[in-house]
């Protein structure tokens, strides 16, 4: 009987929000709408932020950053330092941003904050324009941050970590001055705040949200992103184990269309790229470039149909703000889920895909089916694993919610490579691995 990992029903209202929600009021308010069944309205004041991005910048980081920011109502402006709108971060996701940085020189924002990642982060470093946006900003008492190698590489060169306690990257830590940085996951000192690494950017993400939008807030985005700060979300547990080791390099399929969740998306597309799994992300679109839930846009790898001419080892999809519809229309893709099934090889979600993608195309028979799900369809009968943020049942794996897709990317690395690498990715970007419990029933 397939056991799976849910998102709690009552975090959809909030964890759906879309940036087309987002609409203007009176007196510089913004009432950001569900768009799933809620009466619940959450207004806050109308804040504008900056993220740069270069060559080389850290997805992961900026994806986390984008989505909870856009969460909470803020007017987010992913600025490409580059000549050019797209940018190739570091782990080969293919990002467009919204404007070039020149066209925010004579913005004012609330918050400019600076994702990490190399070369990004000397990128970021060596824009001019970029370099006089923050240096206003620290002048007039607004605030700034940044996470990763970029406070130690960007900000510590402009000078603007002067007599502020700051943390960073353990890699970068020995370029900070010795007597300010700690190794706490986030630091806030006066208008500056700084933190550590992709583990910790949900952290860092709710620090910020909280200083500029309140404490209440920042406190009800952290419970929808079903987040992973507490053992309830850490916990994974493996049901009918199966061997997914291979003698090959692992092959994975990321199928995105417009509405994916660029969270979860990105994460596992970065996390699985760092322990060198060979990750296609394909758009179901007619266009390789599609606009993510909270208004993110990339730019795919190859479409579906062109992906679809290779084989896959394990096909993950991410959830996103339509509840999977968009994947769910795509006749390739169904083709390649039913054949990857009649394999027994390896399939998964997180968050919402599993209602309508897997559900629909026959892949939960009777005894896969969710509990817990009647609410959001009406047809789910099976059984749900209490307590456990990801799920492991035979070749099927899913997942909670985007704030616990750090943890669920890991636990594909350990099931594919073993718990060494999946510890040494971990490590690598600030965070931790927990081994599946593996349960005889």
């Amino acid at each position: 009987m397939a056991i799976l990992a849910l998102q709690p029903f009552s975090a959809f209202p909030f964890s759906r929000l879309h940036p087309s929600s987002v609409r203007p009021m009176a007196a510089g308010l913004v009432a950001v709408k569900p768009t799933a069944p809620s009466s619940t309205l959450i207004t806050s004041p109308l804040k504008k932020v900056l993220v740069p991005i270069g060559l080389g910048t850290e997805e992961m980081e900026a994806a986390i950053l984008i989505d909870i920011l856009r969460r909470a109502g803020a007017r987010v402006t992913l600025a490409s330092v580059e000549p050019q709108m797209e940018v190739k971060a570091s782990w080969g996701v293919t990002l467009v941003a919204d404007a070039l940085i020149s066209a925010c020189e004579l913005e004012v924002f609330d918050l400019v904050v600076l994702p990490g990642g190399m070369p990004g982060s000397a990128r970021l470093r060596d824009c001019q324009v970029l370099e006089k946006i923050v240096r206003k900003h620290a002048e007039e008492k607004r605030l700034y941050g940044a996470i990763c190698a970029a406070p130690a590489i960007a900000l510590q060169a402009w000078g603007l970590l002067k007599k502020k306690k700051v943390t960073g990257h353990p890699a970068f830590l020995d370029k900070l001055p010795t007597f300010w940085r700690v190794k706490s996951n986030v630091q806030v000192s006066g208008e500056v705040t700084t933190s550590r690494g992709p583990g910790t950017a949900v952290e860092f993400a709710l620090s910020l949200v909280e200083q500029i939008f309140g404490q209440d807030l920042a406190q009800e985005i952290g419970g929808t992103l079903v987040s992973c700060g507490d053992d309830f979300h850490q916990r994974s547990e493996e049901y009918n184990s199966v061997e997914w080791s291979s003698s090959h390099t692992p092959r994975a399929l990321v199928p995105i269309a417009n509405g994916s969740a660029e969270m979860e998306t990105i994460v596992v597309v970065d996390i699985l790229r760092r322990a060198h799994v060979d990750v296609v992300v394909a758009s179901v679109e007619r266009s390789k470039q599609i606009v993510a839930c909270r208004g993110t846009k990339i730019i795919a790898d190859k479409l579906i149909g062109d992906a679809a001419e290779s084989n896959y080892d394990l096909i993950i999809l991410p959830g996103g703000c339509n509840r999977g519809e968009r994947l769910h229309k795509s006749r390739v893709l169904k083709k390649l889920l039913q054949e990857q099934d009649s394999a027994g090889k390896v399939y998964g979600e997180i968050c919402s895909s599993t209602v309508v993608v897997l559900e629909k195309q026959g892949l939960f028979k009777q005894d896969r089916m969710v509990s817990e799900q009647q609410s959001m369809t009406g047809n789910f009968t099976g059984q749900v694993a209490k307590g456990a943020g990801v799920v492991i049942d035979g070749n099927l794996i899913t997942g909670s919610g985007p704030g616990n897709a750090i943890n669920f990317s890991l636990v594909i690395v350990g099931k594919l490579f073993g718990h060494a690498r999946a510890r040494s990715v971990a490590e690598g970007i600030v965070s931790e691995y927990s081994e599946c419990q593996v349960n005889s029933t």
